[in-house]
């Protein structure tokens, strides 16, 4: 997988990971500063700048009244660049609810376009599972939550945690999925169709992903 890699301009709670160097790497607006922290020159510069406050050189400048977030703008870069491996820093601990909001539509966005994508925030990891399957190792702990997002999501499978489902169902109308746990054992959630999204503690990092069908 190519890896797309994408600061926006909230909080940053330093990389949870190195950066690998074939990866795309793209500042979004603001996210530009924590690039700049971390002494890495984006690859990719973009935005309308009203976070950052000035237009960087050699950045691709758009109009404050648009359609697409920066981050958005970001996403349709990395996916043009042929990238279906999304990591989000600075995506989620701002004071713009909205915007954080917006970046959980971004990862369904991605999930519809074939592409995995995950927010790391200063305490959360978030992704969206879509026809696939994730998993955890049994040392993982802590609270993880799914949520649907959109239409129903079917054949809904938990295991390994607290409260488990079997060919389930969850609905974007009741929050079913809130607040199970870790319980010592390897953990999988398997989702046939709809869109789930999943959050868990950052302490225990990404999650694996299964390419077997569902």
């Amino acid at each position: 997988m190519k890896t797309c890699v994408i600061f926006c301009a909230a909080e940053f709670d330093g990389l949870l990971l190195p950066i690998d160097k074939d990866a795309l790497v793209i500042a979004a607006d603001g996210g530009l500063r924590h690039t700049q922290k971390l002494g890495i020159h984006p690859d990719v510069i973009l935005g309308d700048f009203d976070s950052l406050g000035y237009i960087p050189d050699d950045s691709r400048v758009f109009p404050v009244e648009k359609d697409d977030t920066d981050a958005m703008l970001a996403v349709r870069q990395g996916l043009a660049q042929g990238c279906d491996n999304f990591l989000f820093y600075g995506a989620m601990d701002g004071p713009r609810l909205d915007h954080t909001i917006a970046n959980f539509q971004a990862l369904a966005f991605l999930a519809a376009h074939a592409a995995r994508g995950t927010l790391i925030g200063r305490d959360y990891i978030v992704t969206v599972v879509s026809g696939q399957t994730i998993s955890f190792p049994e040392t993982a702990q802590g609270i993880i939550s799914a949520f649907c997002l959109g239409a129903d999501a079917a054949g809904v499978t938990i295991e390994g945690l607290q409260y488990p489902l079997t060919d389930g169902s969850l609905s974007a109308a009741f929050p079913l999925g809130v607040s199970n746990h870790f319980i010592g054992k390897p953990a999988r959630i398997r989702v046939k169709s709809g869109m789930v999204l999943v959050l868990w503690d950052r302490a225990n990092g990404l999650c694996s992903w299964e390419d077997s069908e569902c």
